[in-house]
């Protein structure tokens, strides 16, 4: 885990590991890993949405025959130099489609797409989302303005004991094949921190996702009405452009067939409101990770499990809280709030020192891909060390590395996973 960028999961060999994973595709390597370095640039704010969709047009439509990526287009009532009437074009095409219909965003690019390819840029320097502000936040991405639902996470570091239970509960809920985990919790040493650390690692459900940026093919995607980011299976070519865009490392192939047959899974725990294809695991060849459990959220195991996930309810330990992040009680709001008031500091002597001495943060922030999950605790030095945890994956009847099983021939004779 020792890293040099101030990163936890990055590493000097990430790209030549990015480079073997893409190599194992059909598709352009180079590509994906030169999107994947600027859909972070452009979450980041170094490179503006509309330069990044013309940079990769031309190349992306000859290798897919299609540009269906998730991007956010400046509002043309509020655009300076709109690029010799771009943006009013292509405006005008976007305001006359619903969003929900079956002639959604993948025939909305399409019909796009020619005026897009001859983008002259020139005088943007970030983007304009739906709200009218600079940066990051999709476009469709509630929270901007404090309503609607934006679903996310507090995860309290202090009350984790490393257990692996939420890893176990996830898995089996979602039917995930043995090795491939959408929640991973890492023990690590960190110089000047407690002798043992945990860090439970979901999808961060980012606001200004790179991963959505990336995908040619419209698959992985921003849910307009909660901002939950996820994957049409029926869509997911398996390019794996997503896996090397995403900073946090959250993404898995499924190699093989499941270990659960489709056959065995509940269809209303697959689709979801709109009738996509994004809950519970994906086929052989697709694209998967975290989902917030979308057919909670979706009321398809019942209503009393709506703005729950199955992790918080395996953690005895009271660290994870899962819950709508614009509703003031909601649990992870509460848990931060109630959490604060438990730990006091004195400002009898000092009044400007602050109220409280709980430390927050966001994980690598700094990229600016507004993660909807907040982490109580101390944050991980570019120096921290995994080591072994408390429970062994073993023990807890569960495999640390997908490509172990396939070795063994448990579900095919292909590839590894990467985590």
């Amino acid at each position: 885990m020792s890293t040099d960028d101030d990163s936890l999961y990055t590493s000097p060999d990430d790209e030549e590991r990015h480079r073997r994973l893409l190599d194992e595709t059909e598709y352009d390597t180079e590509l994906g890993l030169e999107m994947a370095r600027d859909a972070q640039r452009v979450s980041a704010g170094e490179l503006s949405e509309v330069e990044f969709y013309r940079r990769y047009h031309e190349r992306i439509v000859e290798e897919f025959d299609i540009d269906d990526r998730e991007i956010d287009l400046p509002d043309p009532d509020e655009a300076e130099g709109s690029g010799e009437g771009f943006l009013d074009d292509l405006g005008s095409v976007l305001a006359d489609v619903d969003p929900e219909t079956d002639e959604s965003r993948r025939s909305v690019m399409q019909k796009g797409a020619a005026v897009a390819g001859g983008l002259a840029v020139g005088g943007w320097g970030t983007v304009q989302n739906a709200a009218g502000q600079d940066g990051g936040g999709g476009a469709d991405a509630p929270g901007d303005d404090e309503e609607g639902t934006r679903w996310g996470m507090t995860i309290n570091l202090n009350n984790c004991d490393g257990c692996l239970a939420c890893m176990v509960a996830c898995d089996q809920e979602h039917n995930l094949s043995r090795g491939a985990h959408w929640m991973y919790v890492f023990a690590y040493e960190d110089e000047g921190q407690a002798d043992e650390n945990f860090l439970p690692r979901t999808c961060q459900h980012c606001t200004d996702s790179p991963c959505t940026k990336v995908c040619p093919v419209g698959a992985r995607h921003t849910r307009t009405e909660d901002g939950l980011v996820l994957t049409d299976y029926d869509i997911c070519i398996g390019c794996r452009y997503c896996e090397v865009s995403c900073p946090y490392g959250v993404n898995y192939f499924q190699w093989g067939e499941p270990d659960v047959p489709e056959s065995e899974i509940d269809e209303d725990t697959q689709y979801d409101d709109r009738g996509r294809w994004v809950g519970n695991r994906p086929p052989e060849g697709v694209m998967g990770k975290c989902t917030f459990c979308v057919d909670r959220q979706d009321g398809a195991m019942g209503e009393d499990l709506v703005g729950t996930t199955a992790c918080e309810e395996a953690c005895a330990m009271d660290a994870i809280h899962f819950g709508d992040l614009n509703d003031p009680e909601s649990a992870p709001n509460r848990h931060l709030r109630e959490y604060r008031e438990a730990q006091p500091n004195d400002t009898s002597e000092f009044p400007d020192r602050k109220e409280h001495t709980v430390s927050t943060f966001e994980l690598l922030a700094e990229r600016g891909t507004e993660p909807n999950v907040t982490f109580v605790g101390n944050e991980p030095s570019p120096h921290a060390e995994q080591v072994e945890g408390p429970v062994t994956y073993e023990e807890m009847g569960l495999v640390d590395d997908r490509k172990e099983v396939l070795d063994d021939g448990a579900t095919a004779t292909q590839g590894g996973e990467s985590a």
